[in-house]
């Protein structure tokens, strides 16, 4: 039985005052182990920082013997100020509060030698660690193509992510890379890594865990020197990261973590929602705190994330409340498709600009990155300010720029940037010595660097290599010209990108950056479609580029869920809610039900920037690899409580829609859990594929735009199809909207510009 804890008092230190119970309780709770679950908006860095503040200020401990890891440099910083701000000066002797990468850099440093390193170890960036892989996979006759550096820089992180030595990769793990040679590959890279007296960012943690295991004597070291270990987002910690915590903490078992299972987003970096859910066994007699009053959001945003976050099963449970007023029911509003999804948030932003609310509290945050294109177009076509955060903006990206560097040359030969951008991407063998003699040969010639580069064939001045590169680029772009006059400028391009070996070398990356990188290729020409000509679209990018070089004081935020943690904003729209699109059916595909609960997490963390209102958008049909799809609204939507949400059904969509085609069935995903990737609602709520031409699209939104005006070739008693519920009978009538008695689906209420008569 624990001493209760003092009671409030004014003469209370100033880190105290303004805490409420639960916050109060994780700062004097200081002896054994404690986890504080703090949901999103419940001032866990207050508690975190004033249970800092008390340690070192009731002399608990000096504070070069307390141990406080972050995962950023940000967070560290913040956390060094605001702690200085409460004890003063005596926060400059904390030397063990950085990040998990920093803290154990400076252990390595003591203790290089135990790892066949010296205390003088280089810590090589991603760009020298690539080529060091790369070098390798030569050396060992690796078709590099296939088995590209990038994909086992991602293969390896993995490991050392699990805390895993060369020595201990099974052989169904070693399968991953070049078949079989995987663990081989990572024995000769750490071995080139010590010759080399270097280490990548893996290596800190993975070799300071690999001392901790082999040499008792410095870990019980640094077991004694630390009599307190402070943890911040515990929900996102990795294996190697988890089990160098619980070696320290064995002694003292004085360990403090503060994380939120419900926000553990982060398993394609490594982090593993277990480790939080296995605290209480890992610790026995631990304390739990929960701290649960928000001070950021509305009763009904905080309980429509809690009826979201409610259906999943690994969790620890907890319960947001909030004194604030009631505010909005959040809004649901189906669309028709993606442009008309951006032209309705455009018209929303408008709206409360005019009502005073500035740009930078509004914030649309989206599943994927690709999405923001239509938002950047929209936004610049009405003058909306807006930034992206996380990222670039859509025709900033480093594999937009290539695209449209091709395009460019492709439309105007003379475009020496464009050729210097692409000439050797993706890499064709072709040096910088290479270049430079074409470059010398423009200079000399008064030409554009293609024309030069074409004349210089001629000569002997290349290597029979580079020659035959050069070339072959040369050739391509020709071919590619005399395509434009007769090829539709969005099949070209898909065209350009898959013959340059562009697209196969992001899909030989295997990586979650290379896939993002792709979906942001196809999104680009699927945006070229909208436009006559080539060049009609390459002038309205560079119109769009202008523009945005403009200064503006306030500016709507876009950027994805991922990026979103930890921010809040006054208004958030969340876009393209749909089932496939969010939850991804790639997460779905690949990681099964665990995926489903981290997406259903993402929409938690989604939910929760809201502070007073939050609009779900939803689109009935989506261009997906440039074809049209129906879509269902996210199950997400369907999982929101009703009391919470005022749905606008425009498309005959939202939570309404969902129930009525998943509610009546079992759990659609129950074929997750058994490993098939996909439940039995997959089908229904992709649709079937098909490409349909802009004046077909711009019909039928003329026909949605008549309100009620109903159609005159459809009666009581028309046999009709519909791409997602198939062949049947019209029952009624009422305006524009059908009650249909479908053969497979039953009885549904439609659009009628959702079918055709048979």
């Amino acid at each position: 039985m624990t001493d209760p804890l003092p009671a409030p008092s004014p003469s209370d230190p100033p880190y105290l005052q303004g805490l409420n119970a639960p916050q109060r309780e994780a700062v004097l709770t200081t002896e054994g182990p404690v986890l504080v679950l703090a949901g999103a908006g419940t001032g866990k860095t207050a508690a975190l920082t004033a249970r800092l503040a008390h340690l070192v200020a009731t002399r608990r401990a000096w504070p070069s013997e307390i141990l406080c890891v972050t995962f950023t440099n940000k967070a560290a910083r913040e956390m060094r100020e605001r702690v200085g701000r409460m004890i003063g000066e005596a926060v400059e002797g904390m030397p063990w509060l950085g990040t998990f990468h920093s803290v154990c850099a400076k252990m390595l440093r003591r203790h290089a030698e135990l790892v066949g390193l010296q205390s003088n170890f280089t810590i090589l960036d991603t760009d020298d660690q690539l080529r060091l892989m790369k070098q390798i996979i030569v050396a060992e006759g690796i078709d590099e193509k296939r088995f590209t550096a990038r994909a086992l820089a991602g293969l390896i992180d993995k490991w050392k992510n699990k805390g895993l030595t060369p020595g201990e990769i099974d052989a169904g793990e070693s399968e991953a890379f070049a078949n079989g040679k995987g663990a081989a590959i990572y024995a000769l890279y750490q071995a080139r890594l010590r010759t080399l007296n270097a280490c990548d960012f893996g290596d800190l943690l993975l070799h300071m865990l690999t001392i901790f295991k082999t040499d008792r004597e410095v870990l019980e070291q640094y077991q004694q020197r630390f009599r307190y270990i402070m943890v911040d987002e515990y929900q996102d910690t990795n294996t190697s990261q988890y089990l160098w915590l619980r070696l320290l903490a064995q002694q003292r078992k004085n360990i403090c973590c503060v994380g939120d299972d419900d926000q553990s987003i982060y398993s394609w970096r490594g982090a593993e929602v277990a480790n939080i859910l296995r605290f209480e066994r890992d610790f026995p007699g631990a304390t739990i705190i929960r701290l649960e009053q928000n001070y950021r959001s509305t009763p009904h945003i905080l309980a429509a994330a809690s009826g979201v976050i409610a259906q999943n099963g690994g969790r620890l449970g907890k319960t947001l409340w909030t004194q604030e007023a009631e505010g909005e029911k959040l809004r649901v509003i189906g669309v028709w498709d993606g442009p008309e999804e951006a032209r309705r948030v455009g018209e929303e932003i408008e709206s409360l600009e005019r009502q005073g609310v500035s740009a930078d509290k509004i914030a649309i945050l989206v599943r994927a990155s690709f999405q923001t294109r239509e938002f950047e177009d929209r936004f610049i076509q009405i003058g909306v300010p807006y930034r992206i955060i996380g990222g670039f903006r859509f025709y900033e990206r480093a594999e937009i720029r290539d695209a449209l560097a091709y395009l460019r040359l492709v439309n105007q030969p003379a475009d020496d940037l464009a050729f210097e951008r692409i000439v050797n991407v993706p890499k064709r063998g072709l040096g910088d010595k290479a270049v430079e003699k074409v470059h010398r040969l423009a200079r000399a010639m008064n030409e554009p660097l293609t024309s030069a580069a074409a004349r210089i064939l001629d000569s002997d001045e290349l290597t029979p290599q580079a020659r035959r590169s050069l070339g072959r680029f040369i050739g391509d772009l020709a071919r590619w010209r005399d395509l434009a006059t007769a090829m539709n400028h969005a099949d070209l391009a898909r065209q350009i990108l898959d013959e340059s070996g562009y697209t196969t070398a992001l899909q030989a990356e295997r990586t979650t950056e290379a896939s993002g990188r792709l979906e942001n290729l196809q999104e680009l020409t699927r945006a070229m479609e909208e436009y006559e000509t080539l060049g009609a679209f390459l002038e309205h990018v560079s119109l769009v580029m202008d523009n945005e070089a403009q200064a503006y004081e306030a500016k709507v935020t876009l950027m994805t869920i991922h990026a979103a943690k930890g921010l809040e904003f006054d208004t958030v729209f969340l876009a393209g809610w749909e089932d496939g699109l969010f939850p991804s059916q790639r997460a779905l595909d690949e990681g099964g039900l665990a995926s489903l609960e981290e997406e259903r997490r993402l929409a938690y963390v989604a939910i929760t920037r809201a502070r007073q209102r939050c609009i779900i958008l939803h689109a009935a049909n989506r261009r997906v690899y440039g074809q049209w799809t129906s879509s269902i609204p996210s199950r997400f939507i369907g999982e929101l409580p009703k009391e919470t949400v005022d749905e606008e059904n425009t498309m005959s969509g939202g939570a309404s829609l969902w129930r009525a085609n998943w509610s009546e069935r079992d759990d659609p995903f129950a074929n997750v859990a058994r490993g098939s990737g996909r439940g039995p609602g997959w089908q229904r709520a992709q649709g079937q594929f098909s490409r349909e031409p802009t004046r077909i699209v711009e019909a039928r939104q003329s026909a949605v735009s008549l309100g009620n005006k109903g159609r005159s070739d459809v009666s009581i008693g028309t046999r009709v199809f519909h791409q997602k519920f198939g062949y049947g009978t019209v029952t009624g009538i009422e305006g524009n909207k059908l009650e249909i008695d479908f053969e497979q689906a039953g009885a549904k209420r439609v659009l009628d510009s959702f079918i055709s008569p048979v």
